[in-house]
């Protein structure tokens, strides 16, 4: 039960104190009466609007626990959104690392695959270089030595060289055949 007294200026406007011999004055509880019906008419306005403002502040206050919590809930969000983003940048920087080291490990091969192709066809073209050397060699010699055993054979004729040229003398017909072997 609530044992708190309340008084209203009504109560107080209508309350009879009854007569009595030797009471009080009239007139002067009459006037008291209307000054605490009417300071109880403020008090009552004041804490209406007290209770109005304190209302509204804890409106307000529920209000700013429901933004702060919003706020703090897109906080995480934007926290959990930027590790995830991290993370999949992580994982795409290492795809495009791995594509990049592949593309050259491709590249590399290729490289080395055209270097063997090209040293192949170096050695390739060296030994066709020596048979043709050889082959010329043989040629020069089997020539040379048809030309040694041309003068060399008793009553072969051999018609005069072209009048640039001279003929050569014994001396002279040596050294182009050393020339030919060296």
């Amino acid at each position: 039960m609530d044992e708190t007294f309340h008084l209203t200026p009504l109560d107080v406007r209508r309350y009879d104190f009854g007569r009595a011999l030797r009471g009080y004055d009239p007139e002067r509880v009459e006037q008291f009466r209307t000054q605490v019906a009417e300071e109880l008419e403020r008090l009552t306005r004041t804490t209406q609007e007290l209770e109005a403002k304190a209302k509204g502040f804890h409106e307000q206050l529920r209000a700013f626990r429901e933004r702060d919590k919003a706020l703090n809930d897109a906080l995480v969000s934007a926290q959990q959104l930027r590790g995830e983003i991290r993370e999949q940048s992580e994982r795409e920087a290492q795809l495009i690392l791995r594509e990049a080291r592949g593309e050259a490990d491709r590249i590399v091969e290729g490289s080395r695959g055209e270097i063997r192709h090209l040293q192949s066809h170096i050695v390739e073209l060296e030994r066709a270089r020596r048979n043709y050397l050889a082959q010329l060699r043989v040629m020069v010699e089997r020539q040379l030595a048809d030309l040694i055993a041309a003068e060399q054979a008793p009553g072969a004729s051999v018609p005069p060289p072209p009048p640039s040229i001279q003929a050569p003398d014994e001396s002279s017909s040596a050294t182009p055949a050393r020339a030919a072997k060296g």
